[in-house]
């Protein structure tokens, strides 16, 4: 579907990195190798997570849909934050839309604007209630689902807590995909990568040893609740 571009810049060995920027602080051997990995990896297992910072991914995404381009942008960390509508939630065969005042000014390019979107709405609401289309697919019928290229860059703390939430069965089909293209170039990098990728970007049901989620997919047990319990 789409493709992933790892840049240079991107850090190869993830594990060394880490123990070499913790060793600076620890008092440790930084020009051993084998200890900066070793010391990396302990900082992994054991949930020493600010080192995950210094660990750079730049990389090129192409061939996605803008819209979810615009949920990849709003999954940071250490930034402020924010929330906004979801594009799966939107009312598709009833929303309310911008209109350029160029085109308002325009009597004919206002009537045939009008009438392209009173035509989207249409056909999603022939999608959604008589095809029976999830509403996140019949989303795409809108500019959203043109394809896009950006470039990014990021840490590895962001991606493994991006995994946590877009690994999950319940997340859009199409950004599941994207993380696992992601992961997929990742790991190809070096046995490090592979090595994160194998045992720690995983689903936030597999970090916790259960579901989280109110509509579990099933994949893992959910979590006994006090009630559950009496």
């Amino acid at each position: 579907m789409g493709k992933i571009i790892i840049l240079e810049e991107t850090t190869r060995n993830p594990l060394t990195l880490m123990g070499q920027r913790a060793g600076v602080c620890w008092g440790g051997n930084i020009q051993d190798r084998d200890k900066n990995y070793k010391r990396g990896l302990d900082c992994l297992e054991s949930g020493h997570g600010r080192v995950l910072e210094y660990v750079n991914v730049e990389m090129v995404m192409e061939g996605y849909s803008a819209r979810v381009i615009r949920e990849w942008y709003t999954h940071i960390g250490g930034a402020p934050t924010r929330l906004q509508a979801s594009t799966r939630y939107i009312n598709y065969s009833d929303f309310e839309y911008i209109m350029p005042d160029s085109v308002r000014k325009n009597k004919e390019a206002e009537q045939r604007y009008e009438k392209c979107i009173e035509e989207i709405k249409n056909c999603a609401q022939f999608l959604l209630e008589e095809c029976k289309i999830p509403r996140e697919d019949a989303a795409l019928l809108l500019p959203l689902g043109m394809k896009t290229k950006i470039v990014d860059k990021r840490n590895l703390r962001n991606i493994l807590d991006m995994c946590q939430q877009r690994l999950c069965n319940r997340a859009n089909w199409e950004y599941r995909d994207m993380m696992h293209d992601i992961l997929t170039e990742l790991r190809s990098l070096s046995d490090e990568w592979a090595y994160i990728v194998d045992n720690y970007c995983v689903p936030k049901c597999k970090k916790l040893g259960y579901c989280p989620e109110k509509n579990s997919c099933g994949l893992m047990a959910k979590r006994k609740s006090s009630t559950d319990e009496k």
